[in-house]
């Protein structure tokens, strides 16, 4: 039915006096453009890493949505020249708040930490993080699961830019992985070679489900289009995080801006186009503070407003909201093991 012309005017002078004001025009979009969102929340108060100046800054607030309009503190700058600074993530761990960024040019780009025991300043000289066959890497992060710790990122299989898998290794320290790294997936369904040259999987963020099961919900598709989307990782009830076939891949995407490329009875974006690299605002980042079923829990992710070119320029962080969806079933063939595995999924809201 159509809408009467007064209320067409009013929804334009409405649009018109949010850009004016510099507030967003679409639902969750922040004022504060760019991309790769990370937030973690300890005591109360938010704090976020993002890539800024040639480094890393940081920002504390005591909402989420605050983030965007909060000062932004320095902790780290590329004085050693290592190149592109990409996707800091933060956690807060053994007393330190640790950063993990991507730092290089080209196929040098490797994962590096600084660390501190304030979230605004403090910060260490930047140290490599020891990654098994020292091969481009970027969007690193760490996880405690079962007593073990973990580091989970995308990088190449070999020393070109062929496709972007996940990996996972052992941690000894900090910044040291011991044993081998572990593809745990690759792009390789159609819905996730929709964009490629190259196919990636990129973006790893691990979470607990309900029933302590481990999930590492990432992003597909190149992110310079609107195809890029958020897909999840299931392992296995009793499961290896290590052996590739103990996990379960999504039918699908499970947010994105496209229903071509979404898991049957997940539904476009209304508002933002190619939703991707997101991340779960956990208490401290620990994933054993995963929220419980039912209850709808934070998010941040990055996209570009529908109506608005889609390009990297154009991509601000949104904030969004989570939920636990229970008995989906993934399937699979053609591989080891069950060819379906039936649990917790995830729901994304705009």
């Amino acid at each position: 039915m159509p809408r009467p012309r007064w209320l067409v005017a009013l929804t334009c002078l409405t649009l018109l006096g949010s850009l004016a004001a510099g507030q967003p025009a679409s639902a969750g979009r922040t004022t504060l453009g760019g991309a790769d969102p990370s937030v973690i929340k300890v005591n109360g108060l938010y704090v976020s890493a993002k890539s800024v100046d040639g480094g890393v800054a940081v920002r504390t607030a005591t909402t989420l949505a605050g983030i965007a309009t909060a000062p932004k503190n320095q902790v780290w700058r590329d004085t050693g020249g290592l190149g592109e600074v990409w996707a800091p993530e933060i956690v807060h761990h053994d007393g330190q708040y640790r950063i993990y960024f991507a730092a290089g040019t080209g196929a040098a780009h490797r994962m590096y930490h600084i660390s501190s025991a304030s979230p605004t300043g403090g910060y260490s000289a930047a140290t490599k993080v020891a990654l098994p066959n020292d091969k481009w890497a970027i969007d690193g992060v760490p996880f405690t699961y079962q007593g073990q710790r973990w580091f989970v990122w995308s990088g190449w299989s070999g020393d070109t830019n062929v496709e972007q898998n996940l990996y996972v290794a052992r941690m000894s320290s900090p910044t040291t992985t011991t044993g081998a790294r572990y593809v745990i997936s690759q792009p390789r369904e159609p819905w996730e070679r929709v964009v490629g040259n190259p196919y990636i999987n990129e973006a790893p963020q691990p979470i607990l489900d309900p029933n302590g099961r481990l999930h590492i919900v990432y992003s597909a598709n190149g992110s310079w289009s609107s195809r890029y989307c958020l897909a999840d990782l299931r392992l296995r009830a009793g499961g290896d995080p290590s052996y590739v076939w103990d996990w379960y891949k999504s039918n699908g995407c499970q947010f994105g801006s496209h229903a071509s490329e979404l898991m049957s009875g997940w539904d476009p974006t209304l508002h933002a186009d190619g939703p991707g690299h997101h991340t779960f605002v956990l208490e401290r980042g620990d994933i054993a503070t995963s929220p419980p079923s039912g209850n709808r829990f934070p998010t941040m992710y990055h996209a570009v407003a529908k109506g608005t070119p889609y390009s990297w320029s154009n991509r601000y962080w949104y904030t969004g909201t989570a939920v636990w969806w229970g008995n989906v079933t993934y399937r699979r063939a053609n591989v080891p093991g069950a060819t379906t595995d039936t649990g917790f999924g995830l729901k994304f809201f705009e």
